[in-house]
């Protein structure tokens, strides 16, 4: 059996990948498994992880949850009951793990929602593939230059683990990043020694998030056209600003989630006549009735949230795409995208196909 580890951020298509190298890897006859040893939790609302769901329903797994991913962690996991018990902590995921592998030839290793997660507890990315004996293959997503270097420095924390890394990919590239990521990016990590197996393009269909998902995450009340919850959301603006200030904002942004008081009803009445996917209004202020009136006559969620702007904004951090095993259109995308864009010799000579 061997074992693969997808690390990477958040958003950054980790899973993803690991569903279309899966796919691939299940077409040439082998018996693929997967694994996520710390899974994350957005709320306080217990819920079986989306990842968990689709990548048990594709590769027909015969665990449950509980075994497929054995810890769930939030932002603030570090209570005294957790600590407590965080020495049984890694052979609960050992044993899951040994569970998950056995009369497979390849499992598929999730990584946590940012390769640090689990450090003080020797839970992380890099600690957890020396444990579990798998090979990484980090999924780089670099929007800027700063995170470039992020990545390239969890480069250099694989090599000093003395974890083998079968290549990197990187992905969700926009069409303005793409000259920059194979221009300088890519070479600066060959210059580390570590071969770039693919640089895969944004889609929109399967890494933007849906109006579901941000309320999933905002937890908020659905007052307007509850029904077309499954609109894609591209970009968020933040209506702050006077409707002049604004409206080039809200021209160029498609398929946007718009943020704004419950007393800027001007503000969405004009994003309203934009290409907009929903609108957010914070501080637990209704709108005017002529908002949600035309919202509903325009298909447009309406979603009222009690925090202030700015909270709302920060709880929005951890919104990602999650794809659900249901979506035949999206899992077809995915398979066809990373077999299209990834050099699969490096990835076989590990299997030793």
């Amino acid at each position: 059996m061997k074992a693969i580890y997808f690390s990477g951020k958040a958003g950054g298509g980790k899973t993803a990948t690991a569903l279309g190298i899966g796919i691939k890897l299940r077409d040439k006859g082998l018996k693929v498994s997967y694994f996520k040893p710390i899974g994350f939790r957005r709320g306080t609302v217990k819920k079986d992880d989306d990842d968990v769901m689709l990548m048990r329903e594709i590769f027909e797994l015969p665990f449950p949850g509980d075994i497929v991913s054995p810890v769930t962690v939030n932002a603030h996991y570090l209570t005294a009951r957790f600590m407590k018990d965080d020495k049984e902590l890694f052979p609960r995921i050992e044993n899951a793990f040994r569970k998950c592998s056995e009369g497979y030839d390849v499992v598929l290793v999730d990584g946590s929602i940012e390769p640090y997660v689990g450090h003080n507890q020797g839970l992380d990315d890099f600690n957890l593939a020396v444990r579990l004996g798998a090979a990484a293959l980090p999924i780089i997503k670099a929007n800027d230059d700063f995170h470039i270097d992020q990545n390239l420095l969890y480069l250099d924390l694989w090599l000093k683990n003395n974890i083998e890394v079968i290549g990197s990919i990187f992905n969700n590239v926009t069409q303005v990043q793409w000259n920059k990521c194979n221009s300088i990016y890519k070479p600066l990590v060959e210059e580390k020694g570590f071969s770039v197996l693919g640089i895969i393009p944004c889609q929109v269909e399967i890494s933007s998030p849906t109006v579901a998902e941000f309320h999933d995450v905002l937890n908020g009340e659905v007052i307007a056209a509850p029904d077309h919850m499954n609109r894609l959301v591209e970009e968020v603006v933040v209506g702050t600003m006077t409707i002049e200030s604004a409206l080039g904002y809200l021209r160029r942004a498609p398929n946007k989630a718009l943020i704004t008081g419950g007393d800027r009803s001007d503000m969405a009445l004009t994003a309203l006549e934009t290409s907009t996917s929903v609108i957010i209004f914070t501080g637990g202020l209704y709108p005017d009735v002529r908002v949600l009136s035309q919202a509903e006559e325009k298909n447009v969620p309406v979603i009222l949230v009690h925090e202030d702007t700015y909270t709302t904004i920060e709880n929005l951090q951890s919104i990602y795409r999650s794809i659900h095993p249901q979506n035949q259109e999206a899992i077809k995308l995915v398979k066809d995208t990373v077999d299209k864009h990834l050099n699969w010799d490096q990835i076989f000579s590990y299997l030793e196909i």
